[in-house]
């Protein structure tokens, strides 16, 4: 191939990744943006560490520190045990 052709094929698949991903985002619901992005924090976090460790040291925790308490955001709340409420019951009478 010439330089020209590898260029214009190289510039091919940008536009359609560009394309594709535009899509892909676009269909996403608001709601799990974050955890996505959180996910995605804790991938890139993993491709740093394993960076690091090819270098030969490796000191890499508050990425995976905030994706932990971002994602805990999202868990469900239990609700209130009944022995709770029987006694929140007694207080206000």
């Amino acid at each position: 191939m010439s330089h020209n052709t590898l260029l214009v094929f190289e510039l091919t698949i940008l536009v359609l990744a560009i394309f594709l991903g535009f899509e892909v985002i676009s269909k996403v619901p608001t709601l799990l943006h974050t955890p996505l992005m959180s996910g995605t924090n804790a991938i890139h976090g993993i491709v740093v560490v394993g960076a690091m460790v090819v270098l030969g040291s490796a000191n890499v925790v508050g990425g995976f520190v905030v994706t932990d308490r971002m994602l805990e955001m999202f868990k469900r709340r239990e609700p209130a045990k009944p022995a709770e409420a029987e006694q929140d019951g007694k207080n206000a009478g």
